[in-house]
């Protein structure tokens, strides 16, 4: 794996990722509407462990997103880094778009597709499933956003 790296619009928070990211997908969910400003989000999946800070730790920033989960941004430009799950405490999903290099991490699905803007029509073949996949871990219980 080569070394992936990412960071904030201004440049005052750096990250660096210890694996190579999994699961990554487009996410169509209200919650990621609001905090990215835009129609939907991608994101992928490390072990909690692997995303290291490497800089501006002190100003990442946190907000509860939902009942089960909190986001995680820079505290200087609000750059939306990472969602963090209740129900996988093992893992951390980021935005591929912060990465130096985010071409290197392509989506394989789109989640919340329910809750997507309606003019938005992407034109690729990936699985759309209304809400989360089905086989996501740990959804006992839990409520998703709509």
């Amino acid at each position: 794996m080569a070394a992936m790296t990412g960071g904030c619009m201004c440049g005052a928070v750096r990250y660096a990722l210890a694996s190579d990211p999994f699961d990554c997908g487009w996410c169509h969910c209200r919650t990621c509407q609001l905090s990215s400003g835009a129609p939907a989000m991608v994101f992928a999946t490390v072990p909690e462990r692997d995303f290291v800070w490497t800089s501006g730790a002190d100003k990442v920033k946190s907000v509860a997103s939902s009942s089960f989960g909190h986001r995680e941004f820079c505290g200087a430009c609000g750059t939306p880094f990472l969602m963090k799950a209740d129900h996988q405490p093992e893992t951390v999903d980021f935005s591929v778009a912060t990465l130096d290099n985010p071409d290197a991490v392509a989506p394989g699905f789109h989640i919340f597709w329910g809750s997507r803007i309606a003019w938005i029509e992407p034109k690729d073949e990936l699985p759309r499933h209304e809400k989360f996949r089905p086989d996501t871990r740990g959804l006992e219980g839990t409520e998703p956003p709509e």
